[in-house]
């Protein structure tokens, strides 16, 4: 008899599945997990292409799932079933349109069974329905994903729905988060044996972000010029998206292509702020404290992106709701929206970055842009 050989547990790293092996699995109609990153801390969803989305799938993802089960769309189609985006639901730290929930308008009783869910799914990705074909509210919960998907949010809505592009599927994915037996959220230590225990591969987004870089872009730079200012002279560069043609800018100090640990602010626009120094705000002075400590540095970039929906219906009600530190720091404090400004970023040649946000988050995705957070550093006057 030969002696038994104990197998060797996988490290983390090494339970993760190349992207086009997960486009592989989504073909074949099965379910991935979707991790934001191969830390230790990141959680995982379940992901199956929307048109696979049986009632076998669903009752998995119910029972061994036990997270919410969604549906991601695309903006495309979001607009042609005229779904409502549910209010306030974009100002939640997600930042991600969820929309009313929704059931089949026929072939369904209560709307809960995995049956009706299933039903309910395929009727709202059949390209031959419209609005009249669902009744609100319901029991699947659609998301919109952003048009750039991971390139431009790195988060699991837009995950899924590229996967399922990328496979040749129709863009839509059913989602649903891992939950541990007690009720906490599964992350990468639990999920590797959970992965093996159920046969599913386990893929990044980080890596379907570096997978997506190869192949897309967001935006293209449009003019350089140089821009004296009372704080100092930068160097003005300015960005068209691809995506919605909306124009960003980046003010780069000194040379700072390939240097380690440069200074960086990403700001969102905030015309109260910026413009008319509203004290209901600390955007403004955030972005001059911000500048200078990059003049004082020598070297360094401010990544100022155009803010997206702001109209004057949702700036003006704002001033009175002034944010606990201040101030509202939009981008640094929702890095999952950092697509456009990685982009921008790795234009300019940097890769190790040190971010300045008087509200510090968790990062994930960057790596999949070469870009690596070595310090988040407070924005101070001195």
């Amino acid at each position: 008899m030969q002696p038994r050989v104990a197998m060797k547990e996988p490290r983390a790293e090494e339970a993760f599945t190349a992207v086009e092996d997960a486009l592989e699995e989504l073909r074949r109609g099965r379910m991935v997990v979707v991790c934001e990153s191969s830390g230790g801390e990141s959680e995982g969803d379940l992901a199956v292409a929307a048109q696979f989305a049986t009632p076998e799938a669903v009752n998995f993802m119910a029972k061994e799932g036990r997270g919410l089960i969604r549906l991601a769309l695309t903006p495309d189609r979001c607009h042609q079933l005229e779904l409502d985006v549910v209010a306030g639901s974009h100002e939640s730290e997600l930042r991600t349109d969820v929309l009313v929930s929704v059931e089949a308008r026929e072939g369904v009783t209560t709307g809960i069974s995995a049956a009706d869910r299933a039903r309910t799914i395929q009727v709202a990705i059949d390209p031959s329905s419209t609005r009249d074909d669902l009744v609100v509210p319901g029991h699947i919960f659609p998301l919109k994903a952003k048009a750039g998907g991971v390139l431009e949010r790195a988060g699991q809505t837009e995950a899924g729905v590229d996967l399922a592009r990328l496979a040749g599927l129709l863009p839509a994915a059913v989602i649903c988060e891992v939950m541990n037996d007690d009720g906490t959220m599964a992350r990468v230590a639990d999920l590797v044996p959970y992965c093996r225990r159920h046969e599913l591969k386990m893929v990044t987004i980080a890596e379907l972000i570096a997978y997506r870089r190869r192949h897309d872009k967001l935006v293209e730079r449009v003019v350089e010029t140089t821009l004296p200012t009372s704080i100092g002279d930068f160097t003005a560069l300015g960005y068209r998206s691809l995506v919605d043609n909306r124009h960003h800018f980046a003010l780069v100090k000194g040379e700072v292509a390939g240097r380690k640990d440069v200074l960086v602010r990403v700001h969102a626009e905030c015309l109260t702020g910026d413009v008319f120094h509203s004290r209901s705000c600390g955007c403004g002075d955030e972005l001059e404290l911000s500048m200078k400590m990059i003049e004082r540095e020598g070297h360094g970039a401010v990544v100022y992106l155009s803010r997206e929906g702001r109209g004057l219906e949702s700036i003006l009600p704002a001033f009175g709701r002034p944010s606990a530190a201040g101030g509202t720091d939009d981008a640094p404090a929702e890095l999952r929206n950092f697509g456009i400004g990685a982009q921008i970023l790795t234009d300019i040649g940097l890769s190790s970055i040190c971010i300045l946000t008087n509200n510090p988050k968790r990062v994930h995705g960057l790596d999949g842009y070469g870009l690596s957070i070595t310090a988040q550093i407070p924005i101070d006057g001195r």
